[in-house]
Parts: C-alpha cells; sequence; structure tokens
C-alpha cells in the first residue's frame, strides 16, 4: 500500500527479492497539470510494469468491498509506505505478521505527514528509515529496525526524500528477512521522546527575520520544494529556493539588504542570509545573479515577513 515516488524503491525491492507481492493498493487516479489529464500515481505505474494487480480504492473505513478482497487474499503481511490514508483496525488485523509501516524518521521523533521537512527545519543532524509495526495510533506502533544517515549542510528536503526512499526499500527488505527468520525483537516506542511533524501549509514558509541566519536557512532547505520559503519586496512574493549562512555583526534591522550586487544579503537576528536562488511571482526560479539584471533591489532596503 503506497501512493507517491517515495514508496516506489520500496515496491521495486520487494518484487526484486522474489517475495510474492499479491495486490498493489494505491491512491485513485486523480487530473493533473492545465489540462487536467488523469496521471496514474508512481506506485500504480511500477505495479503496472510488474503486471500486478492494482486496486484503488477511494476509502477504507467501512468499507466492505476492501475488507472481502484482502481477507480472501489472507496476505501474510501488508507493507505500507507512504500510502496517505489511516488503516482501519479490521484491515490491521488480516494478515498474518501484522501491518508494517516504512516511516522516513528516527521514530518517536517526527511522527506525522512531514517528518523529512520538519527534520530539517529544525537542524536535525541526522534523520533516517524506521520499519515499525501499525496499530490504531500515529505512528505509535513498536519498532522493529532502523537505520540512519546523516543530514549535510548542502542536504534539503528533495535530497534527502531521495536518499531514504532508497533506504527505506533496503530497511523493509533486511526487516522482512530477519521477520521470516525469527530474528526481530520488536521494541516499545519512548512516548516522552515523541515529536511531532504535521502537515506543511503555505503560511509555514514566510520568512521571519527576526531569527538567527541558520534557522531561516533551514526553512529554505526543509520546504523544498513546497511550499518554498518565500518573503515580501514591495508587496511582491519572493520565493526563496536556496540559500547560506553569511557571517555578520551589523546592527541594521532585521530584513535589510546589507548587500546588492551580484548577490543579495539580508540582515537576519543573528549574522545575515545570502540568497543564492529566487523566483517573483509569474516567473521562473533563478540564480540571485539572473535575477538583479532585471530587477533592483537597493542596499538599505527592507525585505517583509512575519
Amino acid at each position: 500500500m503506497g501512493t507517491p515516488e517515495f514508496a516506489v524503491p520500496s515496491l521495486e525491492k520487494l518484487i526484486e527479492s522474489g517475495h510474492n507481492v499479491m495486490l498493489v493498493i494505491t491512491q485513485p487516479d486523480k487530473p493533473k497539470g492545465r489540462g487536467k489529464k488523469i496521471s496514474y500515481s508512481p506506485v500504480k505505474e511500477c505495479a503496472i510494469k510488474n503486471n500486478i494487480e492494482v486496486f484503488q480504492p477511494p476509502k477504507l473505513k467501512n468499507n466492505k468491498e476492501i475488507f472481502d478482497k484482502l481477507s480472501q487474499l489472507n496476505p501474510d503481511l501488508i507493507v505500507v509506505a507512504a500510502y496517505g490514508k489511516i488503516l482501519p483496525e479490521e484491515i490491521l488485523q488480516i494478515p498474518k505478521y501484522g501491518c508494517i509501516n516504512v516511516h522516513a524518521s528516527l521514530l518517536p521523533k517526527y511522527r506525522g505527514a512531514a517528518p523529512i521537512n520538519w527534520a530539517i527545519i529544525n537542524g536535525e543532524k541526522e534523520t533516517g528509515i524506521t520499519i515499525m509495526y501499525m496499530e490504531k495510533g500515529l505512528d505509535t506502533g513498536d519498532i522493529l529496525l532502523q537505520m540512519s544517515i546523516p543530514i549535510l549542510e548542502e542536504d534539503n528536503s528533495e535530497t534527502i526524500h531521495d536518499k531514504l526512499a532508497v533506504l527505506g526499500g533496503n530497511a523493509l527488505i533486511d526487516a522482512i528477512n530477519k521477520m521470516v527468520d525469527g530474528a526481530l525483537m520488536p521494541v516499545k516506542q519512548d512516548d516522552s521522546k515523541a515529536t511531532y511533524a504535521p502537515i506543511l501549509e503555505k503560511s509555514i514558509g514566510l520568512i521571519n527575520w527576526q531569527k538567527d541566519a541558520v534557522e531561516i536557512k533551514n526553512l529554505v532547505r526543509g520546504l523544498r520544494p513546497w511550499p518554498v520559503a518565500y518573503t515580501y519586496y514591495k508587496g511582491n512574493m519572493l520565493k526563496i529556493w536556496a540559500a547560506e549562512v553569511y557571517s555578520y555583526e551589523g546592527k541594521e534591522k532585521p530584513g535589510t539588504v546589507i548587500y546588492a550586487g551580484n548577490t543579495l544579503v539580508v540582515k537576519c537576528g543573528k549574522d545575515a542570509l545570502k540568497i543564492l536562488e529566487i523566483q517573483s511571482e509569474g516567473t521562473r526560479r533563478m540564480t540571485v545573479e539572473e535575477y538583479l539584471r532585471g530587477h533592483i533591489i537597493g542596499k538599505g532596503e527592507q525585505l517583509e515577513g512575519i
């Protein structure tokens, strides 16, 4: 059970490892783009390519059709990776070995919808994959296996997403093999150490220039490719796609442009932010040098945020 690109390596690894994938369940097809052309989820495309039956129920709760179908299949295991719907208890109880989830954080940290983004926004130095048993709570089940990776300075949510997608597939197969061998010892989560990674909203991206440059840089890194961190200049939204910390001890008001030539440096609560990639309303994303050839932002001018 999975839907987006993140879940594809887990499905591919299951297929490659010789396990009998009896059914793939994914979200219903959705219209995409300006032409509203119906598009398949990445998981559905992978399943079709590998001649695996696909089922796309609009809902799971109180759905006799999906319950009967899974009961008839009588699977040993249900694997969930970024499916996008909560599994009702009657489905959780069907498989012999239960339902396991490929979660993109080191639980109990970052339970919830956007663990990759929040780990970066909060300045974590590492993240990883948790293979866990699923239960009624939100990402509260027992931990079966964890694998970690460092979050590098140059990483953002796109690069970490891709690394964790691959790691998730590897961790999944490792966990299943150990499960079959009876070598897995489930570990209960320490709820006192739990943190929450809520769904992203556009408003999260509005920059507060009073914050340290490091915090703002982490926000920029964590909100790619959506909703993207942003500020305002003379009422026009500017999306900030990439930035780095610029050491600076001046006393200007946070949000003040302290350098504007072939680059753009903005005063923060501590230090300054050197903006590397930018996008104004109605234009494409571009380097700051490219942007400043056609737009004038003067030293001493103010960028507006929270």
